[in-house]
């Protein structure tokens, strides 16, 4: 730039002032960084981060933005650490890979995309889909092309030959094939680092294995450990040399133990996780991510002649009930926790239910709601810029009109949303 432009520039930001800034003038605060709710503060944001937190309101300037949320509790945006953000189960769900293209998947990524964002999530981890649609949904997200959450995706999960994320199991042999490490199946250490490898090249964020045996998948067990030791060990050294973290699919104490052992980031779900299993836990700082809601969703639909094959309905009926239960000896143990509902398996939106289910499962309400901020944020190692409402953090904040300590329903009720500035809900 010449000296010219500059000196023309400078004047100009003389002559009309600064940016605009936005008040939000908060009756209840929770920042997240702590257990504490502050009344009557001001947050102020500039562009996409916040600039200044005060206490009481603070009267704006003639050219500022006032968001008036006296009568509400502002939060941080909301994390869901277990969501399938392309899909939504369903009766018909397991024809869908005959009947659905990719294009198909990445649309309705789009309105389930919105639907979050609307709950007042404003970032989510995606934990496997189908043709890595999940890696353009983001990153149209992240251009505004499109509305939606911030997504952190390990694109299509990695499972072993017939392991629950196989996406074959239960084909004709006519259709089955010999998936490998680029469709997401990979058997032994040279297999599984490609595997790792290809979804970095895929645009992958971060890693999904399901190391053991699942719920929905044509498969008769949903609890047997389906990585060996050296094949866990492969996954994780390979993800650590690109960076990214690795999430976990694990019922059965055996494969928890092992992918626990092998250094793995976050274990999901956790069904059969015992006194050991919680030890091994708290010792390698293993997070869980419990999804409740989606245990008591494959329960109830289980329940439901006909909506689950032969093979699956009885999985889900034992296992499902199970999670409240296990979600509640984790917590009293100590165990890191982060909010998870895996969504995509219950409908988008209904993220919020996972609150009351967490408190149900002896959780305070405020530590339901660091889990979903403070804790997420520290899963994903993005702690230095969300998670927290504190000065120089992105402006993602959310708010419910009310007090969600006293009632925690509130939280299915989102009143307010902004993300990285922007208003998309008051």
């Amino acid at each position: 730039m010449n000296c010219k432009l500059l000196t023309i520039s400078v004047i100009a930001l003389t002559s009309f002032g600064s940016f605009a800034s936005t008040y939000i003038h908060a009756g209840k605060l929770i920042t997240a960084k702590d257990n504490k709710v502050q009344k009557s503060m001001t947050v102020i944001i500039d562009d996409n981060e916040i600039s200044a937190i005060k206490s009481g309101f603070t009267k704006p300037g003639k050219d500022d933005t006032l968001i008036d949320l006296s009568n509400a509790t502002v939060m941080p945006g909301l994390m869901d650490m277990h969501t399938h953000i392309t899909m939504q189960f369903s009766s018909t769900s397991y024809m869908n890979r005959f009947t659905k293209n990719p294009a198909d998947y990445a649309l309705i990524g789009t309105l389930y995309a919105n639907r979050t964002l609307q709950a007042g999530f404003t970032t989510v981890r995606n934990l496997g889909d189908s043709y890595n649609v999940s890696v353009s949904l983001r990153n149209a997200i992240n251009k505004g092309i499109v509305t939606g959450p911030r997504i952190y995706t390990a694109a299509k999960a990695i499972a072993t030959t017939g392991g629950h994320a196989d996406p074959t199991n239960g084909s004709a042999k006519l259709f089955m094939g010999d998936p490998g490490p680029e469709q997401g199946v990979a058997n032994g250490v040279a297999e599984l680092r490609k595997a790792v490898r290809q979804r970095y090249k895929d645009g992958a964020d971060l890693i999904k294995i399901t190391a053991t045996g699942g719920v929905l998948s044509l498969a008769k067990n949903g609890q047997n450990p389906q990585f060996m030791n050296d094949e866990l060990k492969a996954v994780v050294d390979t993800a650590n040399d690109y960076g990214m973290t690795v999430a976990v699919h694990a019922h059965g104490k055996e494969g928890m133990e092992r992918a626990i052992k092998a250094g793995v980031t976050s274990i999901e779900h956790g069904t059969y996780m015992d006194r050991e299993t919680i030890a091994l836990m708290k010792k390698y700082g293993t997070y869980y991510v419990p999804t409740i809601l989606a245990g008591n969703w494959v329960a109830e639909k289980a329940k439901i002649d006909g909506f689950f094959p032969s093979v699956v309905r009885p999985k889900a009926a034992e296992i499902g009930p199970l999670i409240q239960n296990t979600f509640s000896k984790a917590y009293k143990a100590g165990v890191k926790i982060a909010y998870g509902t895996d969504t995509g398996v219950s409908e988008h939106g209904d993220n919020g239910g996972e609150f009351a289910l967490m408190v149900k499962g002896g959780m305070p309400a405020i530590e339901t709601i660091r889990s979903a901020t403070y804790h997420a944020a520290k899963l994903l190692r993005i702690d230095d810029k969300l998670g927290t409402i504190e000065v120089g953090k992105l402006a993602d904040l959310v708010a419910v009109q009310g007090d969600p300590l006293k009632d925690i329903s509130l939280m299915t009720n989102i009143s307010f949303v902004m993300k990285d500035g922007i208003v998309y809900k008051n």
